[in-house]
């Protein structure tokens, strides 16, 4: 659970999504749309502790059309951020996000981000080759447990406060973490004509 926690607390498009939502609609809608999240997250964290990113860090190739396509995504998702901030405002309810694009969302934050999908694979399957076989259940137990606290108490947490933050908060989260989430995905794609030139 530790493990989890420290992976899962760290800002990243995963939290973002949780954050916007929380804080742009309804308490009852945050919470389905913080549970699609932790569907896709523990459905990754499960590809991941089963070996997947060895494959992908083993294959040059793989790795590079992952990065490159992850790449275009977070740029298209954060100028996507950006560009919806003045509509974000807390309280504007018509401006909800739909169940249908909450659901597409989660998985997209989940796994368009190539390099959390290689940092958390390389490190679940690390971590699964010091477990005994008895032992698997448990750390799987614990890690899908603490990302559902987390996901749902942030949630419940920025649900409950959003009346009392400043209007134009959800405005100016959205713009610095869609910049941070372009600025990643420009990176990214660097990094694949990098390693192609």
């Amino acid at each position: 659970m530790l493990i989890s926690i420290a992976l899962v607390t760290s800002i990243g498009m995963q939290n973002l999504f949780v954050f916007n939502n929380a804080l742009g609609n309804k308490l009852r809608h945050s919470l389905v749309y913080a549970l699609f999240v932790w569907i896709a997250d523990t459905t990754l964290t499960v590809i991941a502790f089963l070996g997947m990113g060895a494959l992908i860090a083993a294959n040059d190739t793989a790795r590079l059309i992952i990065m490159a396509i992850g790449g275009a995504i977070v740029v298209w998702i954060g100028v996507n951020i950006i560009r919806g901030a003045k509509a974000a405002v807390i309280g504007s309810e018509h401006d909800e996000t739909t169940m249908k694009a909450a659901f597409v969302g989660a998985w997209v934050v989940a796994f368009a981000n190539p390099q959390a999908i290689i940092d958390t694979s390389l490190m679940l399957g690390a971590l699964r080759g010091t477990l005994a076989n008895w032992q698997v259940a448990p750390f799987l137990l614990g890690v899908i447990t603490s990302t559902a606290l987390w996901f749902f108490g942030i949630t419940i947490v920025l649900g409950l406060l959003k009346d009392r933050l400043p209007k134009k908060l959800l405005m100016w989260v959205n713009i610095v973490s869609g910049a941070i989430v372009t600025g990643y995905g420009c990176v990214l794609i660097f990094q694949v004509l990098q390693a192609i030139i």
